[in-house]
């Protein structure tokens, strides 16, 4: 962890930061800092944006709708919500979902995370280090950079296409596997692609491996899933750098969630009440002996060890990801043959089930309650930006307490960057609020 800069020995002064609207995030959140003599006195990562509600609005929806109706939570994310549901009702209806089946969710995952890991390191967090506005701005030095980020941006809108129907918001998904299989030359024509995007991604991370790092570490709580035989994307258990290792049912017995005033969502926590990181870093530190021998070589020709503490080279673990979502896909796209049933077949009934992928973002955790007829009494989601909240405003603490000396100015666009670290979806972590009013 980073240590306390000392105390200012300079007149008192007192100093306000307000980041008014975030930029370069998805949804809508802010920034308020006070420093006072030389000292942090108040730090609010502030989420404004309204709550919408999605668990109370599921009940009453039969068990089958889930998964449509939550991957409307994130345009950029809807596996991680189509995927979670899916496993929350499968497991709370006794179905397992293996083979060909499996292996097709697993790719269009794959999909999911080149899209997304694309879009935050190349256009919303690659300006950060380059201290300018916008990716157009990055287009106008190096326009084959940007040509190259967005090819591979759409390579992964291709496959969520390819095997979910569209590339925004897929249709194609449903509990128990899939309405319809892909036909296989359609996933095979993806294999040159695919073998394009490993070289692009490769190239990507080792340019911006060459981005003045901020001098910032951190000694997180790492937590992700972990799968005994593969880099975990879409199963596995839950598992932490301090030696924690449940079932994904068991997650509301180590995790928690507080509504804390100055937020419209909720800051996840540990049992013991201290925060906690997931996402890349955390999945590229409990897991890197599972990375392909390729992409951990990408990752140190980018700059990277075998455990990452500095959150601003999270961006270069998002590359690393990304090579090896392409190597997955393209293995998986070697090798398919369309299965005979698309599906498993599901019998509604009663029962309480647990889903938890990992979102680009890092985990996203479902719980369902179902009734005998299969409709949702219950629902509980924990998206990762909400996991990350208590671990973002903890990292702005250690980074403006490391660098009080810089300019408001300066100051301001190094807090925005640290939020920016995490590739924050603001929207996806506002819809948890429990309301609670209390007129004197």
């Amino acid at each position: 962890m980073t240590k306390k800069a000392s105390r200012s020995t300079s007149r008192p002064t007192s100093r306000r930061i307000k980041v008014d609207a975030l930029s370069r995030v998805e949804g809508e959140g802010a920034l308020d800092l006070h420093i006072q003599n030389g000292e942090i006195k108040d730090l609010k990562f502030r989420i404004f944006e309204p709550p919408r509600f999605f668990e109370a609005f599921l009940q009453g929806r039969d068990f089958s709708e889930a998964p449509d109706i939550t991957s409307r939570i994130c345009g950029i994310c809807p596996i991680a919500y189509i995927m979670g549901a899916s496993h929350a009702m499968e497991d709370a209806l006794g179905v397992e979902v293996t083979g060909p089946l499996n292996d097709l969710r697993r790719m269009i995952y794959c999909g999911e995370w080149i899209e997304s890991h694309v879009l935050h390191a190349a256009m919303l967090h690659a300006p950060d280090f380059l201290e300018l506005d916008d990716a157009l701005q990055i287009a106008k030095s190096n326009p084959e950079l940007v040509k190259t980020a967005l090819q591979l941006k759409k390579l992964g809108n291709d496959i969520l296409e390819v095997i979910g129907g569209r590339a925004v918001h897929p249709v194609n998904l449903k509990v128990g596997g899939f309405y319809k299989v892909p036909r296989k030359s359609a996933v095979r024509a993806l294999i040159e692609p695919l073998k394009w995007g490993i070289e692009a991604s490769r190239e990507l991370a080792v340019a911006f491996g060459k981005f003045d790092f901020p001098d910032f570490d951190y000694d997180y709580t790492c937590v992700s899933l972990k799968h005994e035989k593969e880099y975990a994307i879409h199963e596995g258990r839950i598992v932490s750098n301090r030696g924690l290792d449940i079932p994904v049912r068991d997650f509301p017995n180590h995790f928690l969630e507080e509504h804390v005033a100055h937020s419209n969502a909720l800051h996840g926590m540990t049992k013991d009440g201290e925060a906690y990181l997931v996402g890349p870093i955390a999945r590229y530190n409990n897991n890197f002996d599972q990375l392909s021998k390729t992409a951990r070589a990408t990752a140190k020709a980018a700059g990277l060890g075998n455990i990452c503490t500095n959150p601003f080279q999270s961006i270069l673990v998002r590359m690393v990801e990304t090579q090896y979502a392409c190597e997955e896909a393209l293995r998986i796209a070697k090798t398919y043959e369309e299965p005979d049933a698309s599906c498993v077949k599901m019998v509604p009934g009663k029962g309480t089930g647990h889903g938890c992928t990992e979102a680009p973002r890092g985990i996203c955790y479902h719980r369902y309650s179902l009734d005998k007829k299969g409709l949702i009494t219950r629902a509980t989601i924990v998206p990762p930006t909400a996991q990350n909240q208590k671990q973002i405003e903890a990292d702005l603490h250690g980074m403006v307490e490391k660098n009080l000396t810089l300019a408001d100015e300066k100051l301001k666009w190094r807090c925005e960057q640290t939020i920016r670290n995490y590739d924050p979806c603001i929207s996806c972590a506002t819809h948890f609020l429990k309301l609670n009013i209390t007129r004197d």
